[in-house]
This record gives structure tokens, sequence and C-alpha cells, in this order.
């Protein structure tokens, strides 16, 4: 089971209070076909809220343990008969080394003319370029220098 600090707990309650639940529980209770459905879900999103229908509170944190050791998932809070669970994306660690720096990045720009079709051109952008409304490429300027702390250093 995943183990989160109180910090992330809060910010991942305060993430999923606007989220409705994507997986319901009846009275058949944790079927294969269910945990399926939970992976899919927590695939898909990372974090879910579950509602499990059902009156008795030890067989909910009983499914609630259980999902989360089955899926090395993480506890974020037990609310009544709403369960929210959290496992970090597997592509979200991609996304980030992915847009973190200034590397080459792909733009694709659409030029429109009156009487043809428009035109699509992908480039690739480094970091410090960018597209100007009318489809051009930029180069950002320099940053301008500190007399003063160049006499100084």
């Amino acid at each position: 089971m995943l183990k989160l600090t109180p910090a992330e707990r809060s910010e991942l309650r305060a993430e999923a209070h606007a989220l409705n639940p994507v997986v319901l529980i009846g009275e058949s209770g944790l079927t294969d076909s269910v945990l399926k459905e939970i992976n899919l879900s927590l695939n898909a999103h990372g974090l879910i809220k579950i509602r499990v229908f059902g009156d008795d509170r030890e067989q909910r944190i009983a499914i609630y343990d259980t999902v989360c050791e089955q899926l090395k998932a993480a506890q974020v809070q037990h609310i009544g008969k709403l369960l929210v669970i959290y496992r970090p994306k597997k592509d979200a660690e991609k996304e980030r080394s992915v847009t973190r720096g200034k590397g080459m990045r792909e733009v694709t720009i659409v030029k429109t003319h009156t009487a043809k079709k428009p035109s699509v051109t992908k480039i690739m952008l480094k970091g410090n370029e960018r597209v100007t409304a009318g489809g051009s490429i930029k180069r950002a300027k320099p940053r301008q220098k500190s007399v003063k702390k160049a006499a100084a250093g």
C-alpha cells in the first residue's frame, strides 16, 4: 500500500472535493470486475472517488483496505459511503520530464488563406522561441545585464 504524508493527503482531499464517484460498488460487493474497473480508473485519472452502497461500516472499511492493498494505492479519505483513493499515474512522470526545461517542442501552425484551404505545418521550437499571431517564429531577447552588478562582482 502507498503511504502519503499529511500534507499530500490534504492536497489530494482538496482536489477530490469536486470529483464525482467513477465506480459504484453494489450489494454484490468487491468482485474481480469491480477491481479491474477501479484499476482502469486509477490508470486514467490517478485520483478517484468510489461510492459503496450498503450500511455496514466494517464492510466498507474492509473494501477500502482490500482495494488499496491489491492495487497498490493510497487511502486519501473515507467519508460515509464515499472512498477516495490515489495512485500516481504511470505517464505522469514522463509528462513532467517532457514539459520541464528548455528542450525542443513540437508546434502546429495553421495559416488561413481567403480562397484556399488553410495550410498546416508542424515545426520544432527551441525553449527560447515562440510563435507569433501571424505564424512567424520569434526568439526571446537576451536579458539585460546590470552594469552595477558587473562592476561590483
